[in-house]
């Protein structure tokens, strides 16, 4: 298993690889297959055509050793000086120089000729060509000559010899042929003529042929013998060869791949030879082994090549994620400083912009929860200092009450029950800041008649709240010090009575708590610098006390609620003031 197997940029890497591999293999194995088709294609024209040349080339010197033997065959002269048999020794001489002039008038007129033999039946031999010649006497029993007078005045093809035949003097190597001489008048044999020339023009043609330098070639006569071949000592066509079908027509061409070899097996149509060549496959498809070859090298290049790509596509994917993955690693260990500037792929880049606002939001969250926590502990030992001892204070308040029960007292009795219930509720912060808004109901319920009992009943309050919303949670202390504020710098300066609404209203989106009186307001001034100190800005004026107030209040109700819900605050001169706190609706359901 190698390390890091599951890593996207192994994964990348392989999979990129793999790809491009599969692809290179399939664009190669199509391209070889091509090639091979093109190959053997071009290989059998090619083919085609020598075997044709050379067929047109073989039929060609057939024909004009045919057109040579019969020159001499059919010359009247030499057939009528042949049959004489004179008795007188002069006429006999005269009639062989003759003959020898004859024949030597025909050997001249061909450059390729070796020898000029002709032998009557009578034992007389008349030759020209080699000027020391030692005929052989033996030459009536040899197979060649066996071989003219069984085919019967038809050219008789002995084929290409080490030496000559006949004359063992001549040891170049010859192509020999013959044939009958007929008396035409009776049609009787009256002799042979044997011609022997160079057999290069056979071998060039024979060479023509040869597809690579292990080619073998045998030419075979209508007979059945060996008339030439490339290897040296050949009678008969090696066995591998000897079963192939022959060509149907002379103009047929046989190719068949045998013994891992590729055969070609013609018939020439003059003469009926049967020409047959042998190529080994490893010549043959020499240049398909070197295409071979080149693809390989040239796919592992390719191999290695998309390698190195594809270790940089996925080096170039993989490094901006790690780097992210370090950043992450920091955020884990509580360091938020840290900001990604990373230039990649678009989603990458997209990925890095969300990861550093995610990282900027934790951050800004994190300093809101540590504004919120010191706020919390500030009115906490804001209520403790501003109680000696709360617990004390509000039992000895019940003690009054109940002192001034006993004496009839019963308005004095409530103003101090109600200040009892006040300082048993701010001081009670070990159920946390969020209450019910039933409960912040009841608080300002105790305060209000606190403050109605010390205006005289100058002040009418109205408490509108349907009771559906009672259980909403909200921070504690809430509505009190709005309804303070509303109460000392609002109302208690007017010079009539004043009045005091709070309520809840429905729009689309939440829900406003509402704190309305009709007191002295604002003007413009004065609530521009109430709305900056509210939202942390600006400087505190005279009615310093009221903006921290509000200021505590409006952080601890973004706090709970979100940066969208804000204390709104709304005023006129001589109209009164609006304090609304909006706040989003439950889900149906969480009544």
């Amino acid at each position: 298993m190698f390390r890091g197997q599951h890593s996207i940029s192994m994964r990348l890497f392989f999979l990129i690889v793999f790809c491009m591999t599969a692809v290179l293999l399939l664009i190669s194995v199509l391209v070889y297959n091509r090639t091979i088709a093109q190959y053997h294609q071009r290989l059998n024209d090619i083919t085609q055509k020598n075997v044709s040349q050379t067929d047109a080339l073989f039929d060609l010197l057939l024909r004009g050793y045919d057109s040579l033997s019969k020159s001499i065959s059919s010359n009247m002269d030499l057939i009528r000086l042949l049959q004489e048999k004179p008795d007188n020794a002069a006429i006999d001489f005269i009639n062989e120089r003759t003959i020898t002039n004859m024949i030597g008038a025909i050997y001249y007129s061909r450059e390729d000729l070796i020898g000029i033999h002709v032998m009557n039946f009578n034992g007389k031999i008349y030759n020209y060509g080699n000027a020391m010649s030692a005929i052989d006497t033996d030459y009536a029993a040899s197979d060649w000559f066996s071989m003219i007078r069984a085919a019967a005045g038809k050219m008789s093809w002995i084929g290409v010899s080490a030496q000559s035949v006949i004359d063992r003097a001549e040891t170049r190597p010859v192509f020999a042929f013959g044939r009958l001489i007929y008396d035409l008048n009776e049609h009787t044999p009256i002799g042979i003529v044997l011609i022997e020339v160079e057999p290069q023009s056979i071998l060039d043609a024979m060479a023509n042929l040869k597809l690579s330098d292990h080619t073998e070639i045998y030419v075979e006569s209508d007979q059945g013998s060996i008339l030439a071949s490339t290897e040296p000592n050949v009678t008969e066509i090696p066995k591998p060869l000897q079963g192939l079908p022959a060509p149907g027509s002379d103009q047929d061409i046989f190719t068949q791949d045998t013994d891992g070899h590729l055969v070609i097996v013609s018939k020439l149509p003059f003469g009926g030879w049967t020409i047959t060549s042998r190529t080994p496959d490893a010549d043959v498809n020499a240049e398909l082994n070197q295409t071979r070859r080149f693809l390989f090298v040239v796919v592992a290049a390719l191999i290695a090549f998309s390698a190195f790509i594809a270790s940089l596509v996925a080096r170039s994917i993989s490094s901006p994620l790690k780097r992210m993955i370090r950043e992450m690693k920091k955020v884990e260990s509580g360091n938020f400083n840290g900001m990604l500037d990373i230039s990649s792929y678009k989603e990458i880049n997209q990925l890095t912009a969300s990861f550093n606002r995610m990282v900027g939001r934790i951050s800004e969250l994190i300093e809101r929860v540590k504004i919120s926590s010191v706020s919390e502990k500030n009115a906490e030992l804001h209520a403790l200092q501003s109680q000696v001892n709360p617990h004390f204070l509000y039992n000895t308040l019940d003690m009054i009450y109940w002192m001034m029960d006993e004496k009839g007292d019963e308005r004095l009795g409530e103003v101090i029950l109600s200040l009892s219930a006040m300082f048993r509720y701010s001081s009670n912060w070990e159920d946390g800041m969020e209450v019910t808004l039933r409960e912040e109901v009841e608080q300002i319920g105790h305060y209000l008649r606190i403050i109605l009992t010390r205006l005289d009943n100058r002040l009418q309050v109205e408490i509108d709240i349907d009771p559906r919303w009672m259980d909403i949670k909200l921070p504690k202390m809430t509505l009190q010090p709005i309804i303070e504020n509303a109460v000392k710098h609002g109302l208690e300066p007017l010079k009539r009575p004043g009045e005091l609404k709070v309520f809840a209203e429905r729009d689309a989106s939440h829900l406003n708590l509402v704190v309305r009186d009709n007191g002295v307001g604002m003007t413009e001034e004065q609530l521009c610098s109430l709305t900056e100190s509210v939202n942390g800005g600006g400087k505190q004026s005279g009615k310093g006390r009221r903006g921290i107030g509000m200021q505590n209040l409006n952080r601890r109700w973004q706090h709970m609620y979100g940066e969208a819900y804000s204390l709104q605050v709304k005023s006129s001169p001589d109209e009164g003031t609006s304090v609304i706190l909006p706040l989003p609706l439950p889900m149906e359901g969480e009544q």
